[in-house]
């Protein structure tokens, strides 16, 4: 296999110098950052009022706003110029941090936000948007779509696949801005004070939810990885040093999972890169289609589909966004029966899935390495596997997704009344910025994504497996274990 692929001697847009920060280290600040900022309306100061919104429009000229009512003097546009100058500020450090050229960051994330954003914008046009009968009536429209304004995230990704394979010298340019994993670590631990909200209206459910999702993970866990790395390894001939990150990659959480797993075995850096390639390509194609099958027929059992969806989509962003696409399809399918769901539910549990899937992936490359060192690849004496490692290979931003869920939930149950009251608006002006972030791990997954370059970089055997383990068994094992686990367990009604 190493014969097949080449193995660059650098990455474009990836310095070759060790970061001062590493990602999860600046995803874990820039969140907290949004959230502790988020806190100040609880004592009266809104500091993030002036974040830019989007409510689906007929008429463009009011499709923008202000997410709180104390800045609306400012008008949609300045609020876009704000949001765009805070954000290219934050994220500019953080480049700096990890040790990214800043001016050529600027740049290219300049561009693509103003790509990103204008998707979110023409996904809550009212022919894509809106939902129910009486909001078509309202907007004078005969017919629409039914997508809500999340059709953003769809149409983020479409505009990012069409750059990376007609445009290749576009997504070029924008390269050094392609960061999927830090922006959805951002939006993960923004995310966690988001579910904290929903879940204090519904505790004993959000409660229940937590128990199912840890136990369908072990059981995933059990099952997917030795399944994977036997196909790999018995039926393609691939070394340990690739079936390892092959099985994490496509059995745990795609992209993390093969690069912890690859460290965790000190595989060549080829490896775990070629995989992550590979995962992200076939993200985008679950995202395209796996939504909507969940729609089609798991539309009675929605929690269901929530924990299909995080259990069978390998990568974080594109998992949590498609939770969010089968949350809004499913519940404005259920909407036109006269059902009214909550929203937020089914995208709860495939993120509470997805997490429980990342906390584990500093267990798993603890005992991969383990085993590694000390049984495959004997290592000397002094460099044994440590116990230190599983906190080193942890994945930090999920302290910050801990640590904004348990506060904001504190909050909520014991806090004092008036801030118990005003802590919805103000979790909902931060997740302003979740939604901005999952924008942009949308277009950049799908500006990863040049079929045509990757399919030359000869890899097909790494697709057969994948194909196989993905269609053959991961998805529907997991819609098994999803079944088993969350079969007869309903979002609370709207009312």
């Amino acid at each position: 296999m190493s014969a097949v692929i080449k193995s660059p001697s650098r990455l474009d847009g990836i310095s070759l110098s060790p970061p001062r920060w590493n990602e999860d280290g600046v995803a874990l600040v820039i969140g907290l950052l949004i959230f502790a900022l988020a806190l100040g309306a609880l004592s009266g100061t809104d500091l993030l009022g002036w974040v830019v919104t989007t409510s689906v429009w007929t008429d463009i000229g009011r499709a923008l706003g202000t997410a709180g009512k104390s800045y609306a003097g400012l008008g949609g546009a300045a609020a876009l110029l704000l949001t765009y100058g805070a954000l290219l500020a934050v994220l500019s450090g953080a480049a700096w941090a990890l040790r990214l050229p800043v001016a050529r960051f600027a740049l290219s994330f300049s561009l693509l936000f103003v790509l990103a954003y204008g998707c979110w914008v023409v996904g809550s046009f009212g022919r894509l948007a809106v939902v129910t009968v009486a909001d078509r009536q309202k907007f004078g429209l005969d017919w629409s779509l039914r997508l809500t304004n999340e059709g953003g995230y769809l149409v983020a990704l479409l505009l990012g696949l069409a750059i990376a394979n007609f445009w290749p010298r576009l997504a070029l340019f924008l390269r050094e801005a392609i960061r999927p994993e830090l922006y959805i670590k951002i939006a993960i631990v923004i995310l966690g004070a988001f579910l904290a909200v929903t879940a204090a209206g519904k505790l004993n459910l959000a409660s229940n939810l937590l128990l199912r999702g840890v136990a369908a993970i072990i059981e995933a866990y059990l099952i997917y990885w030795p399944v994977v790395y036997l196909i790999s390894r018995k039926y393609f001939g691939f070394s340990r040093e690739w079936s390892a990150p092959l099985a994490s990659g496509i059995s745990i959480c795609g992209v993390a999972a093969a690069i912890a797993t690859g460290g965790a075995i000190r595989a060549r850096p080829v490896v775990p890169v070629l995989v992550s390639s590979l995962v992200v390509i076939f993200a985008v194609v679950e995202v395209l289609i796996l939504p909507w099958l969940a729609q089609q027929f798991l539309s009675d059992d929605p929690l269901v589909a929530g924990a299909w969806i995080g259990l069978a989509i390998k990568t974080d962003g594109a998992a949590v966004a498609a939770g969010g696409i089968t949350d809004a399809l499913i519940t404005a399918r259920a909407g036109l029966d006269g059902v009214h769901y909550q929203p937020g539910w089914i995208l709860a549990t495939s993120s509470t899935v997805k997490v429980f899937i990342d906390i584990f992936i500093g267990i798993w490359a603890f005992i991969l390495g383990s085993i590694w060192t000390n049984v495959i690849n004997p290592a000397p004496a002094g460099q044994r596997t440590k116990a230190i490692e599983i906190w080193q290979r942890f994945p930090k931003f999920i302290i910050g997704f801990v640590v904004t869920f348990g506060a904001t939930l504190l909050v909520a149950l014991y806090g004092p009344a008036p801030f118990a009251q005003k802590l919805p608006a103000a979790i909902g002006e931060a997740n302003n910025f979740r939604v901005i972030f999952f924008l942009l791990t949308f277009f950049s997954i799908g500006l990863l994504s040049n079929f045509a370059k990757l399919w030359q970089e000869g890899f097909a055997k790494l697709v057969a497996v994948y194909l196989i383990s993905l269609f053959g068994f991961v998805i529907w094992v997991g819609l098994a274990i999803s079944w088993i686990f969350f079969h007869g367990v309903l979002p609370p009604l709207a009312n």
